[in-house]
C-alpha cells in the first residue's frame, strides 16, 4: 500500500517529503493547503484545504502534514519523519534502542530548544516587519535566545560530521529543517561556523536539493 502525505511543500512537510525523497519510498502527495492562505477557504470550489471537512475528518487538529500508512493516521511532522525513518529508512533510521532513544532526544531539543525563536525570526521577515524598530527588537531577543542551542550545535559538530552514529540520519534532517528557519535572518547562522558547514552538507545532498526546487516552484 502507497503511503500518502497530506500538505505541500510549503509548510513543515518538507522534512518528510526530504526523508522520503532520501529512502526512495514510494509515496503520493495529496495537497492540503494552509486555509489562512486562502481568502475563502469554505468557498465550493476552494481547493482542498486545512478546514476542508474532508480533511478534518482524516486529522480533527487541522494541521499539515498528516501521513497515511495503511490504516495509521500519524500527524505532527517530526513524529512522522521518526516513524518514517524507523519503518522505511533504512541506516536513516535507528541501529538499535540507543540510538532511537538519542534520534528522539535530538528531535525534541530541537523542537523546544530552537523551533520556537527560529520560526519566530522567519515570521518577522515573512510578515515585513524585519525593518521596523519593533521586528528589529524581536529579531535581537530571539537570536539572543538561539546563542545557547546553536554554542551546543557547534561545539557537537566541531568534533563529527552528523548528530549521531557518524553518518546522516532522520536525526539530521530533523534538526537541519529546524535550523533552516533561522538562516532568514542574514549572518545569524555564519557565526557558528560548525554548525553553519554541517547545515551546508545536510542541503547540498541531492534529495534537499530535489525537495527544495519543488518547494520553489510550488505558489507562495
Amino acid at each position: 500500500m502507497t503511503i500518502t502525505l497530506y500538505g505541500v511543500y510549503r509548510s513543515r512537510a518538507t522534512r518528510n517529503l526530504w526523508l522520503l525523497l532520501e529512502t526512495g519510498t514510494p509515496f503520493v502527495l495529496q495537497p492540503v493547503i494552509q486555509a489562512y492562505r486562502l481568502a475563502y477557504p469554505a468557498a465550493p470550489d476552494a481547493p482542498l484545504n486545512t478546514s476542508s471537512p474532508s480533511f478534518l475528518a482524516l486529522s480533527p487538529a487541522g494541521g499539515i502534514p498528516v501521513l497515511q500508512d495503511g490504516d495509521l493516521v500519524l500527524s505532527e511532522s517530526l513524529a512522522i519523519n521518526l516513524y518514517l525513518a524507523r519503518t522505511y529508512g533504512g541506516d536513516l533510521g535507528p541501529r538499535d534502542a540507543r540510538e532511537d532513544a538519542l534520534m528522539q532526544q535530538w528531535t525534541l531539543w530541537g523542537a523546544t530548544a530552537v523551533e520556537p525563536d527560529a520560526v519566530g525570526i522567519l515570521y518577522v521577515h515573512s510578515e515585513a516587519r524585519a525593518a521596523g524598530p519593533d521586528g528589529q527588537a524581536e529579531i535581537t531577543s530571539r537570536s539572543a535566545r538561539l546563542e545557547r542551542p546553536f554554542r551546543q550545535l557547534d561545539a557537537q559538530f566541531a568534533t563529527t560530521d552528523w548528530v549521531i552514529g557518524g553518518r546522516f540520519s532522520v536525526a539530521d534532517i530533523n534538526l537541519a529543517e529546524i535550523v533552516r528557519y533561522a538562516t532568514n535572518q542574514p549572518g545569524l547562522v555564519d557565526g557558528y561556523p560548525h554548525l553553519k558547514a554541517w547545515l551546508d552538507r545536510c542541503q547540498a545532498r541531492p534529495a534537499f536539493q530535489q525537495m527544495w526546487a519543488r518547494r520553489q516552484a510550488e505558489p507562495a
